[in-house]
């Protein structure tokens, strides 16, 4: 059972709206590497632990409730990324605007009216067949250090290709969650007794220098239930981390500090509005 609330987990602020980078976003939220995709998996690795491994089912029932939360926080960033974006070759005056034009995924404003898809940044719609849910919870947890390592990758390829500060505050708290998940995953493998070193141990990629990432939330547990929780005392929530440079803690959710929600009144030129502006 999901709760909602009118927060964001983490601030999302876009100083210089741009809308190829909107389309880049498109990647973490439906493309291979993206929020989407964990999500999914996590969810349905969840549903397939017994109760006798309540303990992981939990940790996965956790974030993947946390990674629905990033998908919302991205589409907030592709929507505020498409403000002011030219919807037309008439409003493409200069070349700037028409490079914006061109350069704007297609979709994002002839289906959805300057707003997030669950596409990848080509277009592709999210497909099911990235979700990896064996049944076997060793396995899964070797899917899921993967699934995180691609992810991380992929937030600090889009760390390099802007300049705006809240998109690099953004990604730098989602590369550190990235991070926290693949230490926690790590953790878990080891608690199964399937290795105790099943690698080299080192968020990937371990090239990306440590001090940009978010320092504030790269080894804490997340928990997501609606009520504040107390440390269960796990491997994943207490002690050092795998690759030994930080200390697992648990946090709860509902006591971050985040966002209210807001949509802006829509362009016009898009139709969104459910009828016509009042005139003065």
């Amino acid at each position: 059972m999901f709760y909602q609330d009118s927060e964001l987990q983490y601030p999302v602020e876009v100083e210089d709206p741009n809308p190829l980078f909107a389309k880049m976003l498109q990647q973490a939220i439906g493309g291979l590497e993206g929020e989407m995709r964990v999500a999914m998996q996590y969810f349905f690795q969840a549903a397939a632990v017994p109760d006798e491994h309540a303990q992981y089912r939990e940790a996965l029932r956790d974030t993947a409730a946390e990674e629905l939360g990033h998908i919302e926080m991205l589409a907030t960033a592709v929507r505020k990324n498409l403000r002011g974006a030219p919807t037309s070759f008439a409003d493409a005056e200069d070349g700037r605007d028409f490079a914006a034009l061109a350069g704007l995924h297609p979709r994002q404003f002839l289906s959805s009216g300057l707003n997030a898809m669950p596409t990848d940044s080509a277009g592709v719609p999210f497909n099911g067949a990235y979700v990896v849910a064996t049944g076997n919870l060793a396995s899964d947890m070797y899917a899921n250090i993967t699934a995180e390592s691609g992810g991380r990758l992929l937030a600090t390829r889009l760390y390099e290709m802007t300049d705006d500060p809240g998109m690099e505050d953004m990604l730098a708290y989602l590369i550190a969650r990235d991070t926290m998940h693949q230490n926690q995953w790590i953790a878990i493998l080891k608690d199964l007794g399937d290795s105790e070193e099943p690698f080299d141990v080192h968020p990937v990629p371990d090239s990306f220098p440590n001090e940009a990432e978010n320092q504030e939330f790269n080894y804490d547990f997340m928990s997501t239930n609606r009520e504040a929780e107390s440390d269960p005392g796990e491997a994943w929530t207490g002690g050092e981390a795998p690759d030994g440079k930080g200390e697992f803690s648990f946090i709860n959710q509902i006591e971050l500090d985040g966002q209210t929600i807001s949509i802006p009144t829509p362009d016009p030129g898009t139709y969104n509005s459910p009828k016509p502006p009042q005139e003065d």
